[in-house]
This record gives structure tokens, C-alpha cells and sequence, in this order.
């Protein structure tokens, strides 16, 4: 460690010295309303010969005007693209998309998809473009947010990656075949955030559902991926899901793991959870203290924590967004600065970065206009209004159409040092890049609501509060509005009617005895006293329940001396 810090330390000093002298003094003469212009332009440049050329298939490929599938057959950027539309305000087209994806996506096809990819996709797209349909005009259902046809449709299509967690170690497989599950031949070996990022989109289905297997499937992976972490306190690269052996040791916070430490702390804020919370802040004083030199993170050993690549990845350009959500701004900042020194270097992020020798790495200098760093400046600006973020924002509209626009969108950039293009728009720069530029240059935007305006939407279950602000994006960039899942909650409704009827069999005077039996899939204790439901408890005798679950409960007539089993509590007779 300390011969490295000897070895990068020069280096790393004439890093910092290419920071822009003054920069703050010139983003304040930038014309915010007029780049946000240019990415709204951007979008729909990319967007409509999407429609044009590429619609049914998955992807545009921008250079030969045409389309095709590449991660499913799902016409997976128009699912990617939908809450975008709304974020730009287009309420029409997102209406129009709605009734084409309900008509034309069709999840009963013989395809094998990756589990990971479908789910930050599909599913976090489809419930997005659920909860946020009301917003858009969308005429809803009578049971909405906990009914609709786009929160079926991801329903669906997170059934259909069920059968990769039935592992040993609960930890998924990397690939499944929609028709058929998991292949005979599946490779075991998954990469972490292969396995660790399924809370927000699974958590979401199962509090607006009503069932949670999909909540706990996601949980059980996480844990798993906690317990097999080394005696320093990290995570490696792949794993196999079968035995738990690490494949690939290397520790760090990229290409591989990402998005796992991400959702550690969106699942926390999302659901409140202190354990899922204390987990990344454990890892993240690991992270620190072996991975961390001068505010670059290297890769290391997971077992030993020496050096095993000292290589920036355009995709770590979240760590910065992701320090602010815990509020280590200053930390966050520092790190951006030196991620900003390399686009500027080039006009964009390399995949690989060498960071002693200052210069792409051989076969990974392309740009695929990944939103990692503009993601970050979003997040950063929202907290520290510093203008040089906005500067990171020009420099992307500028570089990413000087660069990479073409006739028919824009292109994957194959090499940023002579800016060979590739024929490939990924459906991320429309549901994620094109989403962080605009609402970087956007402060007003719905997205960014403080609170201040909100709905209130009456459901079976009670009134809920909507669209107030606070939103948690997936890691494809689908905002989830935290307090819909506050929205369906049944299994407190059912306890709702239980008292309601409780207290009117104890009004008649105990003419008759009953046993209440919750449906069979709950063993006696499962739900023992959660302390949100506990809580709830008082509120709930107030309340009219709407009598919705009698399926539920069944009431046959029974001998004086039977005892009450509701919900995992036991109330005797003479209580």
C-alpha cells in the first residue's frame, strides 16, 4: 500500500493540477434552460428513429438505420425510454407507449435473458412507468397503485427470473430461459451485482403485489453475498452460486460489483432498514481503508487486500452520486473531480483508465455513452449547487453530440482516441444518460419535489400520499416513489378486519365461539409483532376496514375452549 501511495502519489498530484482554475466563475454564465433544450433535442433525435428503424426489436443500431434484440426480444428501449418521456414532460407519447407495450411485450417467449439485466430493465421500468402512470394522465384502475396492467406485466416478467434463486445459497444464476427456466448447462459462476441488485424493483412488486417472495428471494441473495464477504470485510468479483467459492477475487467498487453496494443503501432509505444500512457502512470502511488511495479506488485482493489493478472503470463514476445519498459529500466531491480530470482528458469516460500511466487501458477505450458520472454530478449538484458540476454536464451535451451523433441517433463510441463509432445505441442512454442530463439542467422537474406538492389517493387499504418526492432510482435510472409502498399494504387491512370483528363478536355477548385461521402459507409465528404493524394496531381500531380478504379468514363454529390464531398471535378465550 505504502510503496503504491510512493508510486501514484506524483502522479496523482498532476491529476488534481489539471482541475479547471476558475471553472465556477464560467458556469455561472451557463445557460442552463438552453442545454436542457439541447438534451430534450438529443432525446428525441434518438428516440424517434428508434421508432422509425428499430421498433419491435430491442435496440437502434445507429449506423445502418436498422434495429435489433439484444437482451430479450421485450422492445426493451421503449420500455427503458417510457418514464423518460413523462420526465420530459411528453404526457401523450408516454399514453400512447403504455397501450403499445400492453398490446405488444409478450414475456412467454423461448429466449434466455439475463436475470440481472431484465430486471433493472423490464421490471424496474414497467413499475416506474406504473406508479407513475397516474401523473402521465393515464386513466387507472379502480385498485390502483396496487393493481394495473404495466405492474402485472412486471409481475410477469419477475416470475419468470424466480427460478435462477432456486440455489443452495439462494444466490440466482446469472441467466434464465423465459420459456423453460434455467438451462440444464448453466454456468453457476455469477458476478456480485449479478446477485445484489434485485431489492428495490423485487421489494416494490412485493409491497404493491401483496406477495413476498419476491422481497425475499432479493433479501436472501444479499445475505448470502454478506456472508461469504472475506475476514477484511470484501466482496469479490464472481461467485459460484452452487458451493459459494469466490471465482474471481478481486475487490473493488466497479464493473461486477456496482450496483450490489448501491442497492444496499437505495433498499435502506427505500424500506427503512437499519441492517441493510449497516452492512454498506461496513463495507464501505473496508472499501476505504484497502481499496482508496488519494481519492481513486483501485482494485485489490479480496482476501489479502494488496493491488491487483490500479485501473479506474467508467462505470465506478457512481461511488460520488452514491457518497452523497449517505451525506459524505466532501469525500464525494473530491473523487468526482478526479473522474471529471479523465473526461476532459478525452471527451469521455474510457471503460479502463491506467491511473499511474494517465491513459486508456489496450481494448477498452470506448465510451458506450454511459450516465455514471453525469448520474453522480446530478446527485452532487442537487446537494451542493456547485457549478462545476454543471460544467461536467456541458461537457457531455457537447462531446456526446460532437462525437457520437449520427443520422439516425447516436453511437456507441469504439475508441475515444480517434472517435471510431460502433452501431450500437444501448437502451441505457435514453432510460438513464439523456434522464440525468435533463434533470441536472432541470431544477424544477417533478422528480426533484421536496415535498411540497403531493396527491392523495384513496386505495382499499386507506388513503396514500403520491408523487411527493423522495424518489429512489433503480440502477437504469426508474424512479420508484418510496410511499407507494405504503399504498397496498394487506396483510394489515386483513388485521383491520380481524379486530373489527373481534370487537363485534365480543359485543354479542359470546353467543357463539369462532376460530379465525389465517390462510395456510403463514406459520404461527411468522409475523410476530412487526413493529410497524404493532403501531398500526391503534390506528387500525379507528378504521373501517374494506371487508376485501375474505378468502382469507375462514369462521367455523367451534368448541368454547378453542383458541383465536390470527396472524401468528395467540388470543385465549377469556381475554
Amino acid at each position: 500500500g505504502a510503496a503504491l501511495q510512493r508510486f501514484l502519489g506524483p502522479l496523482l498530484c498532476l491529476g488534481a493540477l489539471r482541475l479547471p482554475a476558475g471553472s465556477g466563475a464560467a458556469a455561472r454564465g451557463l445557460d442552463v434552460a438552453s442545454y436542457r433544450e439541447r438534451v430534450r433535442a438529443m432525446f428525441y433525435h434518438a428516440y424517434e428513429h428508434y421508432l422509425e428503424s428499430a421498433f419491435p426489436y430491442d435496440e437502434l443500431r445507429p449506423l445502418t438505420c436498422d434495429g435489433q434484440d439484444t437482451w430479450g426480444s421485450f422492445s426493451l428501449t421503449l420500455i427503458d425510454a417510457l418514464d423518460t418521456l413523462l420526465i420530459l414532460g411528453n404526457v401523450s407519447e408516454f399514453q400512447r407507449v403504455v397501450n403499445v407495450l400492453q398490446e405488444g411485450v409478450d414475456f412467454d417467449i423461448d429466449v434466455n435473458a439475463s436475470v440481472f439485466e431484465t430486471n433493472i430493465r423490464v421490471v424496474g421500468g414497467l413499475l416506474s412507468a406504473h406508479l407513475l402512470s397516474r401523473k402521465a394522465g393515464v386513466e387507472v384502475e379502480a385498485g390502483w397503485p396496487c393493481s394495473g396492467p404495466l405492474l402485472r406485466m412486471a409481475e410477469e416478467a419477475a416470475r419468470k427470473l424466480l427460478p435462477a434463486f432456486q440455489t443452495p445459497t439462494g444466490m440466482p444464476y446469472g441467466t434464465v430461459n423465459l420459456l423453460h427456466g434455467v438451462n440444464p448447462g448453466e454456468t453457476p459462476v455469477t458476478c456480485t451485482a449479478g446477485i445484489g441488485t434485485f431489492i428495490v424493483e423485487f421489494a416494490t412488486l412485493s409491497h404493491l403485489t401483496g406477495d413476498p417472495v419476491f422481497e425475499d428471494v432479493a433479501r436472501k441473495a444479499l445475505k448470502a453475498l454478506w456472508k461469504n464477504r472475506s475476514d477484511i470485510g470484501l466482496v469479490g468479483n464472481h461467485i459460484d452460486v452452487i458451493t459459494a467459492k469466490w471465482v474471481a477475487q478481486d475487490a473493488g467498487i466497479g464493473a461486477g460489483v456496482d450496483s450490489y453496494f448501491e442497492y444496499l443503501v437505495k433498499g435502506a432509505i427505500l424500506l427503512q432498514d437499519k441492517e441493510l444500512m449497516s452492512m454498506f457502512l461496513d463495507y464501505n470502511k473496508a472499501i476505504k481503508n484497502y481499496t482508496k488511495f488519494d481519492d481513486w479506488y483501485l482494485w485489490v485482493q479480496m482476501y489479502k487486500g494488496t493491488v491487483s489493478m490500479p485501473v479506474f472503470q467508467s462505470l465506478e463514476a457512481y461511488w460520488p452520486g452514491l457518497q452523497s445519498l449517505i451525506g459524505d459529500v466532501d469525500n464525494a466531491m473530491r473523487t468526482f473531480l478526479n473522474y471529471y480530470t479523465v473526461w476532459k482528458q478525452f471527451g469521455g469516460l474510457p471503460e479502463f483508465y491506467n491511473i499511474p500511466q494517465g491513459y486508456t487501458v489496450d481494448k477498452r477505450e470506448g465510451y458506450p455513452l454511459r450516465p455514471e458520472l453525469i448520474e453522480s454530478a446530478m446527485y452532487l449538484y442537487r446537494a451542493t449547487r456547485d457549478p462545476t458540476l454543471l460544467e461536467l454536464g456541458r461537457d457531455a451535451v457537447e462531446s456526446i453530440e460532437k462525437i457520437s451523433k449520427v443520422d439516425c441517433g447516436f453511437a456507441t463510441i469504439k475508441d475515444l482516441r480517434d472517435h471510431r463509432l460502433d452501431n450500437r445505441m444501448e437502451s441505457f442512454f435514453l432510460a438513464e444518460t439523456i434522464k440525468y442530463l435533463y434533470l441536472l439542467f432541470d431544477p424544477d422537474n417533478f422528480i426533484h419535489n421536496d415535498g411540497s406538492d403531493f396527491d392523495v389517493v384513496a386505495t382499499a387499504y386507506g388513503e396514500c400520499v403520491l408523487y411527493a418526492g423522495g424518489y429512489i432510482f433503480n440502477t437504469e435510472a426508474h424512479p420508484i416513489d418510496p410511499a407507494a409502498l405504503h399504498c397496498c399494504r394487506k396483510r394489515k387491512e386483513e388485521q383491520w378486519e380481524v379486530e373489527d370483528l373481534m370487537r363485534e363478536f365480543y359485543s354479542q355477548k359470546k353467543t357463539k365461539k369462532f376460530t379465525l385461521k389465517r390462510a395456510p402459507d403463514s406459520g404461527e409465528g411468522e409475523n410476530a409483532k412487526d413493529p410497524e404493524d404493532a403501531s398500526s394496531e391503534k390506528a387500525g381500531e379507528k378504521r373501517n376496514s374494506k371487508k376485501s380478504s375474505h378468502s382469507l379468514l375462514s369462521c367455523p363454529s367451534q368448541s368454547f375452549n378453542s383458541k383465536l390464531a390470527v396472524l401468528g398471535q395467540v388470543f385465549l378465550d377469556n381475554t
